[in-house]
C-alpha cells in the first residue's frame, strides 16, 4: 500500500488530533488539581525556577558536584510532595504525565525514523475503512453466530472426526476463540476448509471483528485479489483500487486470505501462494485461509511444499454440514 502524500499528511493529522486531544485533558487533569490544591501550582513553579537555575549553571559550567547534588535533592524532595499532594486528592501518581495513545512512538507515527507500528495499523485502516470487510464484521460476527444452522442428528456423524456437524462447530469455535485469546502470545495459523455455505467465510470475519476491535491490523483478501495485488506489483498493472505494497501483506498483525482455489492457477500464482505463506512463518505472522477445496486438492493444486507448510504450521479444521445459504432461504433449520 504506497500511500500518497495526501494519505500520509491525512495519517499524520490523526496524530496531531491525538496529541492535541490528550494534551487538553492533561491541562484539565492539572487545572483540577491546582483548583482542589493552589500549593501544586507553587510546588511547580519552584520545580521549574531550579530546573532553569540548574540548567544555566550548567551551561556556565559554574556548578560544583555538591552544588548539582543539591539541586537533585531539592527537586526530589519537591517532587514528593506532589506526589503526597496527589495521594491526598485520591490522584494516582502518574495522573498528570503525558498522556499517549500508543506508548511506543508517543503519538508521532515513528520511531528512530521507522514507522511504527500502529502508523501501519492507520495506513491500513485508511486504505480499508470503507472496505467489504469492515461493513459485513458489522453483521458477521460472534454476536450474531448460531449453532441452530448445524445438524446434531447422529446420522449426520462425520466418519473421520466422530462428531456431527453441531458438535465439530462447537469444538471450531473454541478453537477460534483460543486464536484470539493468545493472539498475541502465541503464534498460530487456521485453515478452514469444507464445501459451500457451511460457515468458513462467516467464521474469519467473526474472527477479523474481534482483532480489529482490539487494534490490531488486518487484510482480508480472496485469493484472486491477492495474486492481483501482486501482479500489479510486479507487472505494473493498474486497476483503480488501491494499490497493497508486499510489506503490508507480509507485515499485517493478520492476513486473511478467503477463496483459496478459486483463483486461475498457474506457476506464477502457486509461487506467490508458497511465498506469502513462507515468509508470513518466518515473521511469526499470523493467516487464516480459507478453502472450498479437500487436503489431497490443495496438495495437488499448490504442491507438496505448500502443503508441507501448512501441515507443519496451520491448524487445520474441517467444517461441514448443510449449506447454510439454502437452509436460510428456505427458512428450514436442521434438527
Amino acid at each position: 500500500m504506497s500511500l500518497t502524500n495526501t494519505q500520509h499528511d491525512s495519517i499524520m493529522r490523526i496524530y496531531d488530533e491525538i496529541r492535541t486531544f490528550n494534551h487538553h485533558i492533561q491541562e484539565e487533569r492539572y487545572n483540577e488539581v491546582v483548583q482542589l490544591c493552589p500549593e501544586f501550582a507553587e510546588i511547580e513553579n519552584q520545580v521549574i525556577s531550579i530546573s532553569m537555575e540548574a540548567a544555566v549553571n550548567r551551561i556556565l559550567r559554574n556548578t560544583s558536584n555538591t552544588n548539582t547534588d543539591d539541586y537533585a535533592t531539592q527537586l526530589k524532595q519537591l517532587q514528593e510532595k506532589k506526589l503526597k499532594m496527589l495521594s491526598s486528592l485520591g490522584k494516582p501518581a502518574d495522573y498528570l504525565d503525558e498522556i499517549y495513545q500508543c506508548t511506543i512512538c508517543h503519538d508521532t507515527g515513528y520511531v528512530d525514523q521507522h514507522k511504527c507500528s500502529c502508523f501501519t495499523k492507520k495506513a491500513i485502516d485508511l486504505v480499508y475503512r470503507d472496505s467489504n470487510l469492515k461493513n459485513i464484521t458489522d453483521n458477521e460476527n460472534f454476536n450474531t453466530f448460531s449453532y441452530d444452522w448445524y445438524d446434531n442428528s447422529p446420522s449426520q456423524t462425520d466418519s473421520k472426526t466422530g462428531l456431527t456437524p453441531y458438535k465439530n462447530m462447537h469444538k471450531v469455535v473454541t478453537i477460534c476463540q483460543d486464536f484470539i485469546s493468545n493472539f498475541d502470545n502465541d503464534f498460530s495459523n487456521l485453515l478452514f476448509y469444507g464445501t459451500t455455505g457451511v460457515g468458513k467465510t462467516f467464521l474469519t470475519n467473526c474472527i477479523a471483528k474481534e482483532l480489529l476491535d482490539t487494534s490490531h491490523s488486518v487484510i482480508y483478501l480472496t485469493a484472486i485479489e491477492l495474486f492481483q495485488r501482486f501482479e500489479q506489483r510486479d507487472f505494473n498493472k493498474k486497476d483503480g483500487k488501491e494499490s497493497i505494497d508486499s510489506h503490508y501483506i507480509l507485515d499485517c498483525d493478520l492476513l486473511i486470505i478467503d477463496d483459496l482455489g478459486t483463483e486461475l492457477g498457474n506457476a506464477y500464482t502457486n509461487s506467490k501462494l508458497f511465498y506469502v505463506i513462507n515468509e508470513r512463518i518466518l515473521r511469526q505472522k499470523s493467516v487464516i485461509i480459507s478453502t472450498n477445496l479437500t487436503l489431497s486438492e490443495i496438495r495437488d493444486t499448490y504442491s507438496e511444499r505448500v502443503m508441507s507448510r501448512l501441515s507443519s504450521s496451520y491448524k487445520i479444521l474441517k467444517l461441514y454440514g448443510k449449506d447454510i445459504r439454502v437452509l436460510k432461504r428456505t427458512k428450514v433449520k436442521p434438527k
